[in-house]
């Protein structure tokens, strides 16, 4: 049984289809009044029917007015990671804080070409990936930033302005060389969706990940751990992810939390987003959020 004992938090993944836009924001908005933790935003923006993620992002958070944002993941290898965390710093001190960074090394390597990016690959990405997360953190920390390597050459600029509210960094990762990385580097974890990293698979990489922070002379316990949860919230029947009634999911979230150690539940609804979404913040998260509580009294 694993749980790092991390407050729970619970979001919503967001489409940045350019032709869903105002379902979008209607969900960012009732995801914002219904009193979830985050939005998420995928970031693809080799896609044509693709809004670009920071520009959508940017926009949600002035139409909204207490959720916090992430991306689920921005892609490394076409984002300088210096101008992220300068984007990202940005924004946190013009929302107030509600920005926290997803960030991956970039899976899809002939689309980062195809936009001109310089795509990496093995062991090639998961270094440059790496050194992009130390990168980050200085900037994000303030005062000169510098590196010289074969990955990264940044001479010492000046980094600000320096956020109030920390902006965290998690790491998308599924094999084990950039778990470790997390375990490393990273401020969390954030695991692909249940139907790539099944429930079943997930202790056997929190443990790459433990003992590299370990390792590292880190505390496990400091690492958020982030699931991308897929599914539909109702009658049981057939669909991908987790499909079931309010119970299933209850039942479930709760021992991912407590067995698994994941402490944020990112819901890609699979049915009606507006409905699934109303059944999540009303009845599955509030009962979660009670058992966790009252189950983590009791030892």
């Amino acid at each position: 049984m694993t749980d790092y004992g991390h407050q729970l938090s619970f979001g919503l993944s967001l489409s940045p289809a350019a032709n869903s836009l105002e379902e979008t924001r209607q969900l960012a908005l009732r995801a914002d009044a219904g009193g979830l933790d985050y939005l998420a935003v995928q970031d693809h923006p080799y896609q044509p029917g693709y809004l670009e993620t920071w520009t959508l992002i940017s926009h949600l958070s002035a139409t909204t007015n207490r959720i916090s944002f992430l991306t689920d993941v921005a892609d490394l290898q076409l984002r300088p990671p210096t101008m992220l965390a300068k984007a990202a710093a940005s924004l946190s001190l013009l929302t107030d804080g509600r920005i926290q960074l997803g960030v991956g090394g970039g899976a899809f390597a002939d689309a980062i070409a195809s936009m001109g990016g310089l795509p990496r690959r093995g062991a090639r990405m998961v270094a440059f990936t790496e050194e992009s997360l130390h990168l980050m953190h200085q900037a994000l920390s303030g005062g000169a930033v510098r590196m010289q390597t074969p990955h990264h050459t940044v001479t010492g600029y000046r980094a600000g302005p320096v956020p109030a509210a920390p902006v965290q960094l998690w790491l998308g990762a599924q094999k084990s060389k950039m778990l470790a990385v997390t375990g490393r580097a990273a401020d969390g974890w954030i695991s692909p969706l249940n139907i790539y990293v099944p429930p079943e698979e997930v202790p056997a990489r929190q443990q790459i990940i433990d003992d590299a922070a370990t390792g590292a002379g880190r505390d496990p316990r400091s690492i958020r751990r982030i699931y991308n949860v897929i599914g539909s919230i109702g009658p049981l029947g057939t669909g991908q992810g987790l499909v079931g009634d309010v119970p299933v999911w209850v039942d479930a979230l709760t021992s991912w939390a407590l067995q698994l150690g994941f402490d944020t539940f990112i819901f890609w609804p699979t049915g009606d987003a507006e409905t699934q979404l109303d059944l999540f913040t009303s009845e599955v998260v509030p009962a979660v959020r009670a058992r966790v509580a009252a189950i983590r009294e009791q030892r």
